[in-house]
């Protein structure tokens, strides 16, 4: 007879936490991607030490917003309307998903309003998937030409956000992160050379962050190696 024993879910949580946090680097800064997942469940992350989190949604980050620590680090890592701005701009700190000058302006009057600085990733198209959101090089640079840009108060462009095609192909996978990498380099050398500020590379999930890692992703962003499949 065969007797199955599952540990509590906290231990799962907090031994997955700690097997990932072990495998990265000292520079790389964990996002636990609580989207999908209860309150219980981020709550039990939090309590094995992890205060930063990230969620796609603007609703369901809003609800859980006061049901958990005032000290959580929130990001918002998903395509972001820019009539949704206005309720996440009190709560949150990170925004990865910048892919218009028109969200980031409206971002920056927001945050404004609330006497807050929101960190902002530009958001490049580096996939093979048509579904993917993101900005090409030159958009990018057409965004950070705009004479307004310079203007704003309460934004920091800390440096870019990318996707990765949803493949087997580890190859193919490097290579959309080196890309990624490759336009921070230049973004980095041509518009920001003495801003220490812009330095971070936001790539890599629970499939692939070891190969973003290689790449120099400087965050990453994992959800399910954590908390499990998600319940939709």
């Amino acid at each position: 007879m065969f007797v199955l024993i599952f540990l509590p879910l906290m231990m799962q949580i907090s031994e997955n936490l700690k097997n990932i946090l072990h495998s990265l680097p000292e520079k790389v800064k964990l996002i636990a991607v609580s989207k999908n997942h209860s309150v219980s469940e981020i709550s039990e992350a939090y309590q094995a030490g992890q205060k930063v989190f990230g969620e796609n949604k603007v609703q369901e980050l809003m609800e859980k917003v006061d049901k958990l620590p005032s000290d959580i680090e929130w990001h918002l890592i998903g395509h972001l309307q820019t009539n949704k701005v206005k309720y996440i701009a009190p709560v949150v700190n990170w925004i990865h998903s910048v892919d218009s000058f028109k969200l980031l302006k409206t971002i920056n009057n927001e945050a404004l309003k609330h006497n807050r600085h929101i960190d902002c990733l530009i958001q490049m198209y580096i996939a093979s998937e048509e579904t993917k959101f993101g900005l090409s090089l030159p958009e990018a640079k057409e965004l950070l030409l705009n004479p307004e840009t310079s203007t704003f108060t309460n934004i920091r462009i800390r440096g870019l956000m990318g996707m990765a095609s949803f493949t087997d192909d580890k190859n193919q996978v490097r290579n959309e992160f080196a890309s990624l990498r490759n336009y921070f380099n230049e973004l980095k050398q041509g518009f920001f050379p003495n801003n220490p500020l812009f330095s971070e590379i936001s790539m890599g999930m629970s499939d692939d962050y070891p190969i973003a890692i290689e790449q120099g992703s400087t965050m990453v962003r994992i959800g399910t190696a954590i908390f499990g499949q998600r319940v939709y």
